[in-house]
């Protein structure tokens, strides 16, 4: 005889009952986007409903997140002046100390990861100081001022630190500096897997970050390397890391999958700006219900093993929640 699955799908409640995977306002961090100036909130064109803010607008989006049930953020930083090393990322006045500092005093309850990476600081748009023999990143000079990064963010008042710049060694090297700096319990969300991919345009719209020159893919990782997105994250958890990333998620869950049967450690996905946007534009259209399909994209990231999703839709999921 043949099995009635269909049993526990006729009524609403049992179908609650059964289900496997929640979406929950507490998996989601918000990301912000903020500048100099005041009274600056200006949307970008390819991801509506995502601004670039000043510091005074952030703290009143904090004020709407909160209403809603998100208590998460990570933040990037837009400099007013950009130089060959990041220099703004170093400076204890520069926008993400400013920022970090701001936003604690108004909203000492919400809970702010600060993205560590130079390519929103620099001029030339990579992720850290130019190797101009080779024609890409220093990855060891990189590390050496990432762990100055890394102390800024930490005297600043972040809850926790998330370098994305994909150096080699960048976990080590940064909770050896938060360890001496006297933050060991400061936790470090590692963008452990991230690809050189083609999802991340918009971002590079709102973050101001396009490379001048060249591509990332000398040190993000190839699209096609299963193995390898494994063997980054396995890697990231024995330096110290506390949490993991796949970025993007869409395009990836079978990654996500793969690192969450590798790692007992919590992971996340960074549901990136071409994934919103092509939701944004397509519901625009008409193309789809954009309200059933966000949830079911967000559903399909917890599906794949993900404990932790990074978002521009978190506050547009907590409204349906």
């Amino acid at each position: 005889m043949f099995q009635r699955f269909r049993r526990n799908r006729l009524n609403p409640h049992l179908r609650a009952l059964v289900r496997e995977n929640r979406v929950s306002v507490d998996d989601f961090i918000y990301p912000l986007f903020v500048r100099g100036g005041e009274g600056i909130k200006t949307e970008v064109s390819s991801m509506p409903g995502v601004y670039q803010m000043s510091i005074d607008e952030a703290i009143r989006e904090c004020e709407t997140l909160k209403a809603l049930g998100i208590y998460s953020i990570i933040l990037f930083g837009i400099p007013d002046v950009k130089d060959s090393v990041g220099s703004d990322a170093l400076d204890e006045h520069g926008i993400i100390a400013s920022a970090v500092r701001a936003i604690k005093r108004a909203h000492p309850d919400m809970f702010v990861v600060t993205d560590l990476c130079f390519c929103e600081y620099t001029d030339h748009g990579h992720c850290g100081i130019i190797d101009h023999v080779h024609e890409t990143v220093d990855n060891d000079a990189t590390l050496e001022i990432s762990g100055r990064q890394a102390i800024v963010h930490a005297e600043a008042g972040a809850d926790m630190i998330a370098p994305s710049g994909m150096m080699d060694g960048i976990i080590e090297t940064l909770r050896h500096a938060l360890d001496g700096g006297g933050y060991e319990n400061l936790p470090i969300m590692s963008y452990s897997t991230k690809f050189a991919s083609g999802y991340y345009g918009p971002f590079r719209d709102v973050a101001e970050s396009t490379p001048s020159f060249g591509d990332r893919s000398t040190y993000q990782m190839d699209p096609a390397n299963r193995r390898e997105a494994i063997a980054e994250s396995v890697a990231d958890e024995m330096q110290g890391a506390d949490i993991l990333m796949v970025k993007p998620a869409l395009a990836y869950l079978d990654i996500v999958r793969d690192i969450r049967e590798a790692t007992s450690l919590p992971l996340a996905v960074y549901n990136v700006s071409g994934e919103y946007a092509m939701l944004k534009h397509a519901g625009a259209a008409g193309l789809i219900d954009y309200e059933r399909v966000m949830m079911e994209t967000m559903l399909g990231f917890k599906r794949a093993g993900a404990d932790i999703i990074i978002s521009y839709h978190a506050k547009e999921v907590a409204e349906q929640l």
